[in-house]
């Protein structure tokens, strides 16, 4: 009972906290001055006029009440107006379109950092206070310090360009097809095309994106894996295990790694998504067609509804990944009860 009313407590105060959000990002955003007709040639007036059947030359405050209505009664995040290769789309489709890649290359990231980095971790608190220990605590605070799109560079100069191993950016739909011309792939405007991304020829190209996102998590993982681990070491329930008869392995295995984990689960969700929010850049570079290049495209255009449906993603994300973490506690640990007094 106190898990349902904490739930629907933390769901209530996350939809309150994305409204607010929102509207302030639109009425920001609505503030610019911006020029509808720059760049569009042929397309001005027949833009102009979709615009306009919209709203757009509305107030504020009724350009809100309306964007909200079609959203929630037509499921309309509105059309494209800035960008040209997106001009007159509808922006749910293009974005539904590049969702895929950025999905994929955040999992295998993950994928990759968590088991290295925790076992890192646990390895370096067995090792405490050794040169093993030292080697991998000053490492993790190299890679740490670095940003991810250094090693995005070095990575594209050394792995892709110099020694040639893989490719320096993504491959294209094309050259999906062309590789696999058997498997009769279809690309498909406005949907996912899950099917163009599960072959060898797309994962290859998305390993530098993903070697590159995660060098930082793998130090992340193991510096809180190691701060853990050593903690719960040198707790008194440790000696007392020890004391019953237990050896070194069976105490760390049966109680100190199962003790040590309860913090470090939730932080993989937190994790994830400060890695989402890093592949903003990292797409840039690697020519990855996904969300974070459209987030930016759409900045440096000022595309009023790409940048609004876009920012809404990022910062559902973040407030559903506070809530994720905040209820796995009580499912990691049994003993843990969110909301009880």
């Amino acid at each position: 009972m106190y898990m349902f009313k904490y739930i629907c407590k933390r769901i209530g105060l996350m939809l309150m906290t994305f409204t607010i959000i929102f509207i302030i990002c639109f009425v920001l955003v609505k503030l610019l001055p911006i020029d509808y007709s720059v760049g569009f040639g042929e397309d001005t007036e027949k833009i102009t006029a979709q615009l306009k059947a919209r709203g757009y030359d509305k107030p504020i405050m009724e350009q809100l009440a309306q964007y909200i209505r079609r959203i929630v009664k037509d499921g309309d995040f509105g059309i494209g107006f800035r960008m040209p290769e997106y001009r007159g789309r509808a922006v749910w489709d293009v974005f539904i379109e590049k969702l895929p890649p950025t999905i994929l290359i955040n999992i295998y990231s993950t994928l990759i950092a968590v088991p290295i980095g925790i076992a890192l971790g646990i390895f370096a608190a067995l090792k405490k206070n050794k040169w093993q220990d030292h080697l991998i605590s000053t490492t993790v605070m190299v890679f740490i310090s670095v940003p991810s799109f250094v090693y995005a560079t070095l990575l594209l100069y050394i792995i892709c360009f110099k020694a040639s191993l893989l490719p320096l950016s993504i491959a294209s739909f094309a050259d999906v097809i062309k590789a696999y011309p058997d498997k009769g792939l279809v690309y498909t405007p406005g949907t996912m095309n899950w099917h163009m991304y599960f072959n060898k020829e797309m994962f290859l190209s998305m390993l530098p994106a993903v070697f590159s996102m995660s060098f930082g998590s793998i130090a992340g993982y193991a510096r809180f894996t190691r701060a853990e681990l050593t903690e719960v070491l040198t707790s008194e329930f440790m000696l007392l295990a020890r004391t019953k008869g237990l050896t070194k392995a069976q105490a760390t295995t049966r109680h100190a790694l199962r003790n040590s984990m309860v913090p470090i689960f939730p932080s993989i969700v937190g994790e994830f998504v400060s890695v989402l929010s890093g592949s903003l850049v990292i797409e840039k570079i690697f020519s990855i067609p996904g969300v974070g290049g459209l987030y930016l495209a759409a900045i440096n255009s000022q595309d009023y509804d790409f940048f609004m449906m876009l920012s809404a993603f990022y910062l559902l994300v973040g407030l559903a990944a506070g809530l994720v973490i905040d209820l796995s506690y009580g499912v990691i640990d049994p003993r843990i009860r969110m909301g009880a007094k």
